[in-house]
């Protein structure tokens, strides 16, 4: 070993002890007679001096030092003199006194700071990620990173998992997304594809007499990119067997509670999780993936705003439409500037328009309110009964700030769902620390694509119906409850579960009703249902975003932050320029002719 003792380690108890060290130059400080570099590695920082008394050569040699070059250096570990030590540090009370030094290493000038207190373009941190991962707040997010996975193989295994690895290169399967796909040079013309998630693969293990599987798994999906979305991500992947709804759950709640208190002890989790129907988190919530942390729920306002003169209002109750809001607790001072920012934002997520009624917080009550307390653009259009009335269902009190949204339901849901989370942004409710698990369950099995006139799978096709909605099948798709569940914490999808079909038939019903033909159905999914034939025991699971869920941990915001090399937005990686073209004789080894789209 270069070293025999990390940086991070010396501590006033070692003071004497000789020991050698080994990193990266992260500062250099020349004072002339002594010199002072803080040398880095994975365990953290340790001041080293040069002093020509103690080791004159090393003392010549340290004058060339630059940050990132890579040394290893021999001395005793001292006490720092008197009001010299540096608190902030957890070997800020010694340091070590050189005798000798061996330059590893040089380094180029990097291209920014190795620092957590310089901002640095994205794309320039991608590109030298090597040199980014040296950053200590990086090293830490890849330690907690491992911690958690760590953790996910200790909790499964006590529980009687087995850790099965899937294939990477399979049959190209729908699942909702557009295949990687792999061509193969030994059958040529056909394609491999890479897995958006091992749903087949589990099943089959299922059906294998395994039980218990899990896999950290890699997935990967050719989409178009949203914010914070990467084309490949990791997922934790289990299946069981002979197991309902709440044996699946009762897994999760006990594994993320562990991984929470062991990785992040300051974080609050709620426990038992929070369990909601999809119909009840739609209706408080406007969103099947809420933040529980804090109230402003919404309301449904839709007959009593039609009673008003407000033809908005009139239009959209008479069209079956949704008039609904939620109240902005003490923000009936609003002014003008304040009004039109939440309207343009209200506008951002779809909405015509946003009605706000403020109240002044002079008025007594509700009932008792005036035409002077009430500040709106509709105000002429309200009768102050209507208003008291449209307050009383709110739930609103004097000082507070009605904001309401008219339209179609699913418009009026999405417009105050994201509303409702900026303003519990701006008005600091929301505690970091607070992590809110909530069980969303009973989804709709199908959801209707109107551009395609058909039916199409809510999650995937795999999920079993509620045995009580067996009977609309045929007849009315649309009203099929499924046995399938989401993960949220505090307003983010963790992963999604459902006990699957483990019966060829009635999967096959399934497959009709999205509309694939029998050819379809027997080329993408005859393994699956040849293997439902031989004694298939009922079975479920999950598949759980671990990005996702270190980044929450690690109180990031993008999931890149914990990828050790990730791609940008556009699904590129800066790094090792990918993607890219290949050679001639790569591609006629393949039989592939690339045609360029027009422009």
């Amino acid at each position: 070993m270069y070293k025999d003792t990390n940086c991070g380690e010396p501590r006033e108890a070692t003071v004497g002890s000789v020991i050698t060290v080994a990193g990266w130059v992260n500062r250099r400080r020349d004072h002339g007679n002594l010199i002072f570099i803080d040398l880095r590695d994975r365990t953290g920082l340790l001041q080293v001096v040069f002093n020509p008394e103690h080791g004159e050569k090393a003392h010549d040699l340290a004058h060339s030092l630059r940050s990132e070059w890579v040394v290893q250096v021999t001395g005793k570990v001292v006490a720092r003199l008197p009001g010299a030590g540096n608190p902030d540090l957890p070997t800020g009370a010694v340091e070590l006194s050189v005798t000798d030094l061996v330059v590893l290493n040089q380094s180029l000038t990097p291209p920014f700071e190795i620092s957590d207190d310089v901002e640095v373009e994205v794309n320039t941190r991608l590109k030298y990620r090597f040199i980014d991962l040296r950053r200590p707040r990086m090293q830490e997010i890849l330690k907690l990173r491992h911690k958690v996975t760590h953790i996910m193989w200790d909790h499964l295994t006590e529980q009687g998992f087995t850790q099965v690895e899937t294939p990477i290169l399979i049959k190209s399967t729908p699942e909702g997304a557009r295949d990687y796909v792999v061509p193969s040079r030994v059958h040529p013309g056909d394609f491999y594809a890479l897995p958006q998630s091992p749903q087949q693969l589990k099943q089959l293990l299922m059906v294998s007499g395994v039980e218990r599987y899990f896999q950290i798994a890699r997935c990967f999906r050719d989409e178009d990119l949203r914010a914070d979305r990467q084309p490949e991500h990791t997922q934790l992947d289990f299946e069981m067997s002979f197991v309902h709804q709440d044996d699946v759950m009762a897994v999760v709640e006990d594994l993320y509670t562990r991984i929470v208190k062991e990785t992040t002890p300051d974080a609050v989790v709620n426990g038992p999780f929070v369990r909601l129907t999809y119909a009840e988190s739609m209706e408080r919530f406007g969103t099947d993936k809420p933040d529980i942390r804090f109230g402003m729920e919404l309301t449904t306002i839709t007959e009593t705003a039609a009673t008003s003169d407000a033809r908005v209002f009139q239009a959209v109750a008479s069209s079956g439409g949704s008039i609904r809001g939620f109240v902005a607790p003490g923000c009936g001072g609003y002014g003008r500037k304040q009004t039109d920012n939440l309207t343009d934002f209200a506008k951002s997520s779809g909405a015509q328009g946003l009605v706000f009624i403020a109240l002044d917080e002079s008025a007594p009550s509700i009932e008792g309110l005036e035409d002077e307390h009430i500040k709106s653009p509709l105000k002429k259009f309200l009768s102050i009964d209507v208003i008291k009335k449209m307050a009383t269902e709110m739930g609103a009190a004097p000082g507070d700030l009605m904001l309401i949204v008219a339209g179609t339901s699913k418009l009026v849901n999405t417009v105050l769902s994201n509303l409702r989370n900026e303003m519990a942004k701006r008005l600091e409710m929301v505690d970091p620390k607070n992590l809110a698990f909530t069980w969303v369950y009973d989804f709709p099995l199908f959801e209707w694509d109107e551009d395609l006139k058909k039916y199409e799978p809510a999650h995937h096709v795999f999920s079993a119906p509620k045995p009580e909605h067996m009977e609309y099948l045929d007849t009315d798709p649309g009203k099929v409850i499924g046995t399938l569940w989401d993960l949220v914490c505090n307003g983010s999808e963790m992963g999604s579960g459902s006990i699957r079909i483990h019966d060829k038939d009635l999967q096959t019903r399934l497959f009709n009703i999205i509309g694939y033909t029998e050819e379809q159905i027997s080329d993408r999914f005859g393994q699956l249902l040849t293997a439902f034939t031989y004694g298939a025991p009922p079975h479920g699971g999950m598949g759980l975003g671990l990005d996702r869920f270190v980044a929450m941990l690690a109180g990031e915001e993008a999931i890149r932050e914990v990828i050790a090399f990730p791609k940008t937005q556009s699904a590129f990686d800066p790094l090792f320029e990918a993607p890219s073209q290949i050679e001639d004789e790569q591609l006629e080894d393949l039989h592939i002719r690339v045609v360029m789209p027009k422009a």
